[in-house]
């Protein structure tokens, strides 16, 4: 399998980013004389096509580009980014210092490599340097460049060359310095910082190397560094050591960073969260509840929700032969434990389970115990607890794998130990036997796909692949190997905890695609146990199922443990699964599940701890401030900055639509309107909302970022196969399932005129000016003047309009940019640009970058147009089958998100708003419905703005009604004008479908609660 990669826009920012602060920087490609040094040996003078006498470096920053006008560069673009704007330029010892945050998981690798194209591609620049922590980041960040480099040189039309510094290798410096291609170094901090002969040779004088010392002919290049993880790399040392490196500049990545110099672009823990960029996190905890009067063991694994009254999983001691045994049943209220144990006196008390409540996961028994999903009681034991997270563990990943199957997902889980005998031991003739671990999976495995295996059809292709794997083939350890060929622990790295044997990396690293192959011949692994110490430097994106084996006193951080299986999934196709692909289910199949040692309230408060200090400069609360000096733009891309004015109209806005607190905290109402695109901003700023909205979403809200509880999920939608089989169900289906191909017959001359009409009219280019004010301090009457900061007047403001283009020698790609922003051809964008009046083309020259935003925007407005005017949809010989209701499970909380239904296809209904689950109440108790379904995600219409997704299709009795009808609930997701243009495409393109399709026979409209939907029924 190749993995597949994206262009994906959060990555193109992060690197624009970076690009813009240095915009007026020329394009240039400076060469200098190498330093040959002793020409004694001939080492380097027979390499083929050498030339040794010239170098290539990168051109130092230009003198008119001044400190001052850098950090007004910076300022901007933290200000756009909703960024505490940097006072002053922190740190010039290591050229430019900027900061650049990522969340683990969404590609921080591919965002610098990115970067490092733009660079050269805008200013010339080639030579770069990363410098990572570990051996286990250098070694992923190698099998990045090589993943990634076809995908790259698609796009730019060239291959960067990339080496591992080895000071053993020092030809590969040479070649560094002297092609003039782009050339990436990287090197672990050790190579140069730590002490021993090898790490010390960077500096030495060297006989293979002409008697020069290697760090001068790097230093010469004045290279970039790009340093990986600076919180693990920038000790007080390495940061004196780096100098040497005589840097142009240095771009710091990270997801937790410790000193954030200058930062100029943060997608962190939240906001890659919101933005659907990583799995989402749910808990299973596993917590001691104490002991009972007579030490009894029982365990609630978890309550089953029905239509029936609902059961109890729970696993408790059962007398065998050679002893007592834990093993799991399902109860019912009334059934006695002290019978199931085969009299075991421990459950003789008062173990008769009197009831069972769904709602909160619960059970109670007649002795008063009471205990919740998760809970244990009684005699445990280490061995009884990690053989519970084991449990657990391989459970939750067969229930996934079962959803997931169809999709074409491969499941993986990873146990992390801190003690490799625990996985593999070897008796006296070397033989690898089965630690306690591996011994306990295999036990566990067995009976939990015994199970499995009784509820499905032999016929069932995931039966057949369950069938096709043993316990033993499924599970393998990735560890260090020792001389003899043994698992081992390897070379930890005490300050650090992490391995730093090369042979462990090298495991992981070689069988990264392999393991996500379905194929069980070729790859049967499944369940990985690898060392705790391995806690950064790999991933695989389809981890699912992430288990700690280990002390609890470890000090591993949860963020660490998490950050494992944050990356979103691919298919067997390499395919990455995400939002594009997904919809709104992306988060339901990219979901990581941490198996803990502990309650979900214990790691859930600890990860959100850690997750608040890691996002500590972000706001807390809403205040006037929070929007002051921010930049908002509207939908047309103008930008106004916020003044005091206008930040308290907003506030008071907030105030109003009880969006705050008395704290300041935003309310559970604004999230509510949020979710549903009915949030309210004064007139006069409707069409900034979403800018608005963006600033909101600075501040840190530990409810945001819950993990969910894995327990919590306890209804699970069964299909009610009688009102599958009705008959209006049956006439529904058949009128609503077939699919088509829409074309689009516009008129490109016609789309040319409207929009070179909409140009001319509408196209405003703000204007670039520096705003000077001055201003004099008044008498000071008292402190407060100082505190409240109404010491000085401004007298005067001059503003002094300046060329965006003038004295710079950025190269704009216009046709292509806008032919990139609306899809239309190169051909028909010149042909729009020639049209437009020269006065309103000269924009250009104003401000480059909004003319393109602002143009594409217009242009785009014309095309939706056209495609609601002139759009065509024609029937397929396919349609959709009802196994898109019976393939996906669909899970839910009883009393949070899903209700039970009496006349809902399944007989439980999940819902997102408290609209939808006010609507399907009114459906359930209508005499007029029959049968009703919310449709699930993969029943779409095509249109040529995305995929669209109706909300319901209701059966009617026949009789009651004119027609059957299929009815779409907009929930209003779509804040801006533009984007309710895009939803008012795609509902337009929905009746033309249902046009095709039915004629007359299926009536689809947009309702927003039942009366509305009767009104249109009962015409």
């Amino acid at each position: 399998m190749k993995i597949k990669y994206k262009r994906q826009k959060f990555q193109a920012d992060a690197a624009k980013a970076v690009v813009d602060v240095f915009k007026d920087q020329p394009y240039t490609t400076p060469s200098y004389m190498i330093d040959q040094g002793k020409k004694d040996l001939t080492l380097f003078e027979n390499l083929e096509g050498y030339d040794d006498s010239m170098g290539w470096n990168n051109a130092k920053i230009i003198p008119s580009l001044s400190d001052k006008i850098i950090l007004e560069r910076i300022n901007k673009i933290q200000r756009e980014g909703q960024i505490k704007p940097s006072e002053k330029l922190i740190d010039r010892s290591n050229g430019y210092n900027l900061s650049i945050e990522m969340e683990t998981g969404v590609g921080k690798t591919y965002t610098y490599i990115k970067t490092m194209y733009e660079l050269n591609k805008a200013y010339g620049w080639s030579k770069f340097i990363v410098v990572v922590p570990s051996i286990a980041i250098r070694e992923g960040v190698y099998k990045s460049f090589q993943t990634t480099q076809d995908h790259f040189a698609e796009e730019y039309g060239k291959k960067i060359r990339f080496f591992v510094y080895n000071s053993s290798q020092l030809s590969e410096i040479d070649h560094f310095a002297s092609d003039s291609s782009i050339n990436i170094m990287i090197i672990n901090a050790q190579a140069f910082n730590a002490t021993g002969k090898d790490a010390r040779r960077i500096y030495m004088e060297l006989d293979e190397f002409r008697s020069r010392r290697p760090i001068d002919v790097i230093a010469k290049t004045n290279p970039i560094l790009i340093i990986d993880e600076p919180q693990s790399v920038e000790g007080k040392k390495t940061k004196e050591k780096l100098k040497e490196f005589n840097p142009l500049m240095t771009l710091r990545y990270s997801a937790t960073h410790k000193d954030p110099y200058n930062m100029i672009y943060r997608l962190d823990a939240i906001e890659a969260y919101n933005q659907r960029l990583v799995k989402k996190i749910a808990v299973k905890g596993i917590s001691e509840t104490g002991t009972t009067a007579t030490n009894s063991f029982v365990y609630l694994e978890g309550v089953n929700v029905s239509k029936k009254n609902p059961t109890a999983t729970i696993q408790f001691d059962v007398k065998m032969k050679n002893g007592t045994k834990p093993k799991s049943r399902i109860v019912n209220e009334g059934d006695n434990l002290f019978e199931y144990s085969g009299g075991l006196e421990e459950y003789r008390d008062g173990f008769v389970v009197k009831r069972i409540d769904g709602r909160d996961n619960h059970i109670e028994f007649l002795n008063g115990l009471t205990l919740y999903a998760g809970d244990v009681v009684g005699k445990i034991d280490e061995d009884q607890l990690r053989r519970i997270q084991i449990r657990e563990t391989i459970l939750t990943h067969l229930e996934r794998e079962q959803e997931l199957f169809y999709k074409g997902i491969k499941v993986l889980s990873l146990f992390f130990i801190d003690e490799v005998d625990h996985y593999r031991i070897y008796n006296k003739a070397g033989e690898a036997e089965n630690g306690k671990f591996a011994e306990m999976f295999e036990e566990e495995y067995d009976i939990a796909v015994s199970a499995l295996r009784e509820q499905l059809d032999d016929q069932d292709e995931y039966a057949k692949y369950l069938n096709a794997i043993t316990a033993s083939q499924t599970h393998s350890g990735y560890f260090s190997i020792d001389k003899k060929g043994h698992l081992s622990n390897g070379k930890i790295n005490k300050r650090e905890g992490v391995s730093e044997d090369t042979s462990a990396y090298d495991l992981i690293m070689k069988n990264k695609e392999l393991l996500l192959d379905r194929d069980p011949k070729k790859s049967p692994v499944r369940f990985i146990f690898s060392h705790s110490a391995l806690r950064e430097g790999w991933d695989n994106p389809n981890v699912f199922q992430i288990c700690t084996l280990k002390q609890s006193s470890s000090e591993i951080r949860k963020r660490q443990e998490v950050g494992r299986g944050l990356r979103l999934c691919v298919n067997d196709n390499g395919e990455r699964m995400d939002a594009n692909v997904l919809g709104d289910d992306v988060q339901n199949v990219n979901l990581l599940t941490v198996i803990a040692s502990e309650s979900y309230d214990s790691f859930a408060k600890g990860l959100q701890s850690e997750m608040a200090e890691d996002v500590s400069d972000r706001p807390r609360k809403v205040t006037t401030d929070l929007f002051a000096n921010k930049i908002i733009r509207d939908v047309n891309g103008d930008e106004q900055v916020v003044t005091p004015n206008l930040a308290r109209i907003i506030y008071n806005s907030l105030i109003r639509n009880d969006y705050i607190d008395d704290e300041g905290i935003l309310t559970d109402k604004y999230y509510s309107d949020k979710k549903n695109g009915t949030v309210q901003m004064p007139d006069k700023l409707k069409d900034s909302q979403d800018s608005i909205i963006k600033i909101f979403d600075s501040i840190y809200d530990p409810r945001v970022m819950t993990p969910e509880n894995g327990r919590s999920n306890n209804v699970t939608l069964k299909i009610d196969k009688s009102k599958l089989a009705s008959t209006e169900f049956k006439n529904l289906w058949k009128q609503i399932n077939q699919k088509t191909i829409y074309t689009v017959n516009f008129d490109s001359d016609e789309l040319v005129e409207k929009s070179i009409a909409s140009l001319d009219e509408h196209l405003q280019v703000a204007k670039v000016f520096f705003r000077i004010e001055t201003g004099k301090m008044n008498r000071i009457e008292d402190r407060e003047q100082l505190v409240t900061g109404n010491a000085f007047a401004k007298d005067q403001t001059r503003n002094i309009k300046i060329s965006a283009s003038a004295s710079q020698n950025v190269k704009y790609d216009l046709v292509g940019k806008i032919v990139e922003d609306t899809g239309l051809t190169r051909k028909t964008i010149i042909r729009i640009l020639q049209g437009i009046k020269p006065e309103t083309f000269n924009q250009f020259k104003e401000n480059p970058e909004d003319f393109i935003i602002k143009s594409s925007t217009l242009i785009n407005d014309q095309k939706a147009t056209a495609i609601i005017q002139h759009i065509t949809y024609d029937l397929l010989d396919e349609a959709y089958d009802t196994d898109i209701f019976t393939d996906a499970t669909i899970k839910g909380q009883l009393g949070k998100n899903a209700m039970k239904t009496q006349k809902h296809l399944f007989d439980h209904l999940i819902f997102d708003s408290d609209n939808e689950k006010k609507f399907a109440s009114d459906l359930d108790t209508s005499d007029e419905v029959a049968v009703y379904v919310k449709l699930p995600n993969s029943f779409f219409i095509s249109t040529p703005v995305g995929k669209y997704n109706p909300d319901w299709a209701i059966a009617f009795y026949e009789g009651n009604v004119k027609h059957i009808y299929f009815v779409a609930e907009t929930k209003g997701s779509m804040n801006s004008l533009q984007l309710r243009e895009v939803e008012k495409s795609k509902i337009e393109c929905a009746r033309e479908h249902f046009k095709a399709i039915s004629g007359k026979n299926v009536v689809y409209d947009v309702v927003d609660n039942y009366q509305s939907l009767m009104d249109k029924v009962m015409k």
